[in-house]
């Protein structure tokens, strides 16, 4: 995209007058010249804005322009699991305000601090780039896992019955990502269909575990969604995107993690889905996924079962929302490069989550 087209996206997203009115009002006055802000476009889902506010660094989210599917891009909802989740071991941002007025971005939007460290994608910084902090990385990321899972919801205000339904919570998964590819299938069956999906989508309904823990959900719970503060060893200074957090199945966290966790045992990643998957963890000192389980369950005190089911439901939500992106591409709802990958990123997801199921792509 270039430089006047992403300008006009972002024009779209943010009023900067409206946005620094509202600011002004929640924090001190600013000069003109302190006030500055970028669209960051690393993230693939809500919309996130670098906000400099005289000394202070700010995080805008908002959900992005356009239709969305149902239930999907609650910011509001995001923002209370951050506040709620404050005072506890588990490491968010801070949060600053929430607002539901629509005629300062024309949509719900919240701030909160912005944290300075690392988020590893396609690279890790130099300093963590040897075995022994591959293996801290690792478990340092199923540890923070473990401190989500367990939060006591109800004591921070996350209630069972007002926030969320713990029962039932696995087979909703399956039904709500069904809606959601049915939702972006709308549009995006003009362009190509996916029937491997509809397979997928058949063997989840048949092999719902019946029963499973009942925990805080993160819901987006990856390698690319931590900030490893500086210096080393590594330790995850802030959790991010929590906009699917739920009362639930803790395995559908753990299963999450484990689709986006390659060991030097597998084959390459799918070429079309691009960002979305991280290749860095098939590197010589990352824990392979059966270390992962291991430390996991030691930690948690539980044994992971039904492991194909939910490394399968990861792909396919994966796969939900690569089509949801595909949608918004073709609507003219996104500015993000990765989007029209999902015309065949789609089809490789539906393909990984059929190897997982048949055994192919063991644990």
């Amino acid at each position: 995209m270039s430089d006047d087209d992403n300008a006009k996206y972002v024009n779209r997203i943010v009023d900067e007058s409206a946005l620094a009115a509202y600011l002004e009002a929640q924090f001190d006055p600013v000069a003109d010249d302190e006030y500055e802000l970028k669209h960051h476009q690393e993230g693939h889902s809500n919309e996130t804005l670098f906000v400099t506010w005289g000394e202070t660094s700010l995080v805008i989210r908002r959900p992005p322009p356009g239709e969305v599917a149902e239930t999907a891009h609650n910011v509001l909802r995001e923002y209370r699991v951050l506040d709620a989740l404050q005072d506890t071991p588990v490491r968010v941002p801070t949060t600053l305000s929430a607002c539901g007025d629509h005629s300062i971005l024309g949509c719900d939007f919240y701030v909160m601090e912005r944290q300075a460290g690392d988020v590893i994608r396609s690279e890790e910084p130099v300093r963590f780039q040897n075995a022994a902090s591959r293996r801290a990385i690792s478990e340092e990321l199923v540890d923070r896992l473990v401190e989500i899972h367990t939060v006591d919801y109800d004591d921070v205000g996350l209630e069972a019955g007002d926030f969320g339904y713990p029962d039932g919570f696995t087979q909703r998964q399956v039904d709500r990502w069904s809606k959601q590819i049915s939702w972006a299938s709308e549009v995006t069956a003009g362009e190509r269909e996916v029937p491997v999906l509809d397979e997928v989508q058949s063997w989840l309904e048949s092999n719902v575990p019946e029963e499973n823990p009942h925990t805080m959900v993160h819901g987006d719970y990856k390698l690319d969604n931590v900030m490893f503060g500086p210096g080393n060893p590594p330790a995850i200074r802030a959790i991010f995107d929590w906009e699917l957090s739920a009362l639930g199945d803790p395995f559908t966290d753990l299963g999450w993690m484990l689709s986006f966790w390659f060991d030097q045992k597998d084959p390459e990643s799918p070429s079309s889905v691009g960002e979305l998957y991280v290749p860095v963890t098939m590197r010589d000192g990352y824990f392979t996924r059966e270390q992962l389980v291991e430390r996991y369950e030691d930690r948690m005190g539980v044994t992971f079962t039904n492991e194909r089911f939910y490394r399968t439901l990861g792909v396919y939500k994966l796969a939900g929302l690569g089509e949801m992106f595909f949608r918004r591409h073709l609507e003219g709802n996104s500015d993000d490069s990765l989007y029209p990958e999902m015309r065949d990123g789609v089809p490789q997801l539906a393909d990984r989550a059929m190897r997982i199921i048949e055994g192919k792509e063991p644990l």
